[in-house]
């Protein structure tokens, strides 16, 4: 009996120092000493990935396009032919953007300053793009706001304000522009730009993750009621990049970027360049059977954190064959 009872206490007195050590070496990864080692294996080719002229006498109408991912989307359109129209309520940034993109491209960008919370805006805007450059064949719906607070903190203002620009801006958008495509009988792709937590929930942006849920809603919706009219409606769901103004509300201090890139198995964080190529190939001719589609492009982000035993990834061949020895032992239930 008492020699049960040692293996018994020698087994549990094993399993705490695996414990301990599994928890130490996570917290070492954890803090980016060791993470993203594996991203040499899945280096960003950021080159315009279709061929020149795919866009040739399309026009192309980006929300947000004056910076980061849109900003992005808008060079790699212009590269590819499009005559893009860009959108924002900053007027002097849409200027320079369009400015260097067009210096770039040699293609012309032009901008409307347009508030997208506000429906009589919209349909401003959509006049003046209308006499610019007729009503576009792709709309991308990017305009977007965020920022982490607790729930409990949260004010009615601060739901409101990233609501009225993520889901009541893009429904206003896209129904402004689909009803006159549909009256002109003229087709076209939408594509927006949401976020892999709109499918999971996520705490602590709770305004923008319920904002994003409602953005696919709607347009899974349309992509059932409205291909007969022409138009596709697809979504893409990034994780992680790197732009100045998502990171400087959602990681002002940098301390979740390395536990961000701890979690990636690529990794690695994202590139513009990537949304942008796959943006644009949803939006051209090459994808005209694509639609209700929702591609999550997250360097695997999503999957890491859904499975139950993933972390286990953070044990080292050494603990697994302490695990081992212990789990042969073990008997029964």
């Amino acid at each position: 009996m008492a020699a049960l009872v040692s293996r018994a206490s020698l087994l549990r007195s094993k399993k705490l120092s695996i414990h301990k050590v599994w928890f130490h070496q996570s917290a070492v990864l954890q803090s980016g000493s060791q993470s993203g080692s594996q991203s040499g294996f899945f280096p960003a080719a950021e080159g315009v990935m279709l061929p020149t002229g795919s866009f040739s006498n399309r026009v192309a109408f980006i929300t947000g396009g004056g910076t980061g991912l849109g900003r992005a989307m808008t060079t790699t359109l212009s590269q590819l032919g499009a005559q893009c129209v860009i959108a924002s309520r900053k007027l002097d940034v849409l200027q320079k953007t369009a400015y260097e993109i067009s210096s770039q491209t040699g293609n012309k960008v032009h901008v409307v300053q347009c508030d997208v919370r506000d429906p009589q805006a919209v349909s401003r805007c959509v006049d003046q793009m209308e006499s610019l450059t007729g009503l576009p064949d792709v709309i991308i719906n990017n305009a977007a706001g965020n920022f982490v607070c607790p729930s409990e903190r949260l004010s009615p203002n601060g739901w409101k304000s990233i609501t009225d620009i993520v889901l009541n801006g893009t429904a206003y958008v896209t129904l402004e522009l689909g009803k006159r495509l549909i009256q002109s009988q003229k087709g076209a792709s939408f594509l927006a730009i949401t976020t892999i937590y709109a499918e999971s929930g996520s705490g602590f942006v709770v305004p923008s993750a319920s904002a994003k849920a409602g953005v696919e809603a709607l347009f899974k919706s349309l992509a059932a009621e409205w291909g007969r009219y022409g138009h596709r409606f697809n979504i893409i769901q990034p994780g992680p990049i790197r732009t100045k103004g998502a990171f400087s509300r959602l990681d002002p201090t940098g301390a979740f970027e390395k536990a961000m890139i701890g979690r990636i198995p690529t990794g690695r964080l994202g590139k513009p360049a990537e949304i942008a190529n796959l943006a644009a190939y949803m939006s051209s001719d090459y994808a005209t059977w694509m639609s209700g589609a929702v591609i999550r492009l997250d360097g695997g982000e999503y999957v890491s954190m859904a499975g139950e035993f993933n972390e286990l990834r953070r044990v080292t061949p050494d603990q697994w064959t302490m695990m081992e020895k212990l789990i042969r032992g073990t008997k029964g239930s």
